[in-house]
């Protein structure tokens, strides 16, 4: 009997994640369907239920329920409890297991897809969502000389950034609001807040980005973003969408329902093709 799984978000109708799971289960020899489901804002947790009483093994969260999906579930991964938020549900027996690959994805495409290494870099993190929350932890990890979370609402990444568990990486972590930002530069900044799914752009300050930088909008669609637009005209030297961090972070998911983690190269170039 052919496994089932989705991707539950609002909005939902672009994501690419059925074509990215079906490359998947080609690739690695598994039976598996998996579709996309658009909850209602007030109706997450019926969604997840109703899907999982029908059968379904497990689903991926996009916005705006990652905090939402976190709290439904009855166990957590070290990455999940670290983020306060999940990406990843697993239907386990009697209960849902938790995960949130956002981490492992981005850092994986901006590492290795992109080459960026980001030990002893500036970095920039715009949102204090639930975006944010699963990547703050793993870009601190990577140890770079300046973590900024930057937020409309400054007191909501300041919380962010404390109650984060600290580590002894050396590395500077700061919360502020977006106005704080003038005057400064990074040199790698990442959009983690959902304004490009609505097509605008947060009130971000002149001169953020610095010489060689990159600009990373977690968001993907047809085009530059708005925040990519602004990037480029900044004087950003790179600017890259979320897709490979979504076929990655999809990877990692595939991993833990399936036991197999698949190749992302290939899929990613198909998803770019025209």
């Amino acid at each position: 009997m052919t496994d089932r799984y989705a991707v539950i978000g609002n909005p939902v109708a672009h994501s690419k994640s059925p074509q990215i799971h079906a490359a998947f289960a080609l690739e690695t020899a598994q039976d598996l369907h998996y579709e996309r489901l658009l909850a209602p804002l007030d109706g997450f947790a019926a969604t997840v239920q109703r899907f999982r009483s029908d059968g379904g093994r497990g689903c991926n969260v996009t916005v705006p329920f990652k905090l939402e999906a976190f709290c439904l579930a009855q166990a957590w991964s070290d990455r999940a409890r670290d983020a306060g938020a999940a990406n990843t549900l697993d239907f386990r027996g009697e209960g849902i297991f938790a995960d949130n690959t956002d981490g492992a994805g981005l850092l994986r495409d901006l590492m290795v897809n992109l080459g960026t290494p980001l030990q002893d870099k500036r970095v920039l993190l715009l949102g204090a969502g639930g975006a944010s929350q699963g990547v703050l932890g793993p870009l601190l990890e990577q140890r770079p000389a300046e973590l900024v979370v930057a937020n409309r609402t400054p007191h909501k990444a300041s919380q962010l950034v404390e109650k984060l568990p600290r580590r002894a990486t050396g590395t500077r972590l700061t919360g502020c609001g977006f106005g704080e930002l003038a005057g400064r530069n990074f040199e790698v900044v990442v959009n983690a807040t959902s304004s490009s799914l609505s097509d605008e752009l947060p009130p971000l300050p002149n001169g953020l980005f610095a010489e060689d930088s990159l600009a990373y909008d977690m968001m993907y669609g047809k085009g530059l973003s708005p925040f990519l637009r602004f990037a480029q005209m900044q004087g950003a030297t790179r600017c890259a969408d979320g897709l490979g961090m979504l076929v990655e972070q999809a990877a990692e998911s595939f991993l833990l329902w399936r036991g197999v983690r698949p190749s992302t190269r290939s899929v990613i170039d198909s998803l770019r093709s025209p």
